[in-house]
């Protein structure tokens, strides 16, 4: 199954954690590929594990993308 790619206005419209899947599509990579980088610590934005859950920061991955999350306020640096 290929990967669709986010748009900007759903990348913005993303809840305050996403979890692996959603946000290695918002990288540009699918589900195993995701899994994969975490299992292996190199998932290029902070992951949070939550038991046997793992999540990511809207505002982690916006930064990561150079995106403003003009929910919070926050700009990219």
């Amino acid at each position: 199954m290929a990967t669709i790619e986010m748009s900007r206005d759903e990348l913005l419209g993303l809840p305050v954690t996403v979890d692996v899947v959603v946000a290695g599509r918002a990288l540009g990579f699918g589900r195993t590929v995701a899994y994969e980088l975490v299992k292996r610590g190199q998932f290029p934005v902070r992951v949070l594990r939550l038991g046997s859950k793992f999540r990511v920061s809207r505002a982690d991955l916006l930064r990561y993308l150079g995106e403003a999350d003009e929910q919070s306020g926050s700009e990219a640096a």
